[in-house]
């Protein structure tokens, strides 16, 4: 039974019920941050360790505190690990920090870490919140990577362009040059191209989707080959 509800926890947050692409919630950040990978990975580990903190803290209370304030403590622990996550991000990764910007407090109000501490994490046993946030953040930030890598490509035909604001000196030299004399496409950098981007990734979501329930529905529809007992009742003239 628990490797079942393990299995069905990521399963939803890798796929199913993906945050950015079913639910579409946290689009703000997830649009406005995504014209590089290492922007995009800054927010997405940010979210990860927010969502994990706070869904493992909300479990912990969730016998203790009342229906009156529960949103608000719900909301305070949120905002206690995004301030935790500010300070590390000023302290390792200030560059990055500072492009972030206001996308990085601005966690607090993600629905996507109030809606799991409020529908899962306040009914559930600490492991399994601790595990759902994890394949919540991790399906958010798979979507924010991806996102970031298309728009990166696309935008400068390069990619892991100054992967050293999050990884250090030693990634310098992690840029990827995929097309030598690129002329940038600046609709892929700006808003726009975010828009489109999302919107083309959850078309091929959706039509994989469709794929899959075909393919399910022909193999319940096929007939059974060989031979098939006949039962026959009554009297025969």
């Amino acid at each position: 039974m628990s490797e079942h509800v393990y299995r069905d926890l990521s399963l939803n947050g890798l796929w199913k019920n993906n945050p950015a692409l079913v639910q579409l919630l946290g689009l703000c950040p997830l649009l406005a941050v995504t014209a590089s990978v290492v922007n995009a990975l800054g927010l997405a580990a940010a979210t990860l360790f927010v969502l994990i903190c706070s869904n493992t803290a909300v479990s912990l209370i969730r016998h203790v505190v009342s229906d009156a304030v529960r949103l608000p403590a719900f909301v305070m622990i949120i905002a206690s690990a995004v301030t935790c996550t500010e300070l590390l991000m000023q302290a390792y990764a200030y560059e990055l920090y500072q492009i972030l910007g206001i996308f990085l407090p601005l966690i607090t109000t993600n629905c996507v870490i109030l809606g799991r501490a409020d529908g899962y994490a306040s009914k559930n046993a600490v492991g399994r919140s601790c595990f759902d946030g994890a394949m919540m953040g991790l399906g958010f930030g798979v979507v924010l990577v991806l996102l970031g890598a298309l728009r990166e490509v696309f935008g400068t035909g390069a990619l892991f362009a100054d992967m050293d604001l999050l990884f250090g000196p030693a990634a310098a030299g992690w840029k990827v040059v995929l097309v030598e004399g690129y002329q940038p496409f600046l609709l892929a950098i700006l808003p726009p191209g975010a828009f489109i981007f999302t919107g083309l990734l959850i078309a091929l979501k959706n039509r994989i989707d469709s794929g899959i329930e075909q393919r399910a529905a022909a193999r319940r529809e096929a007939p059974v080959r060989g031979s098939k007992r006949v039962r026959v009742t009554g009297t025969i003239s």
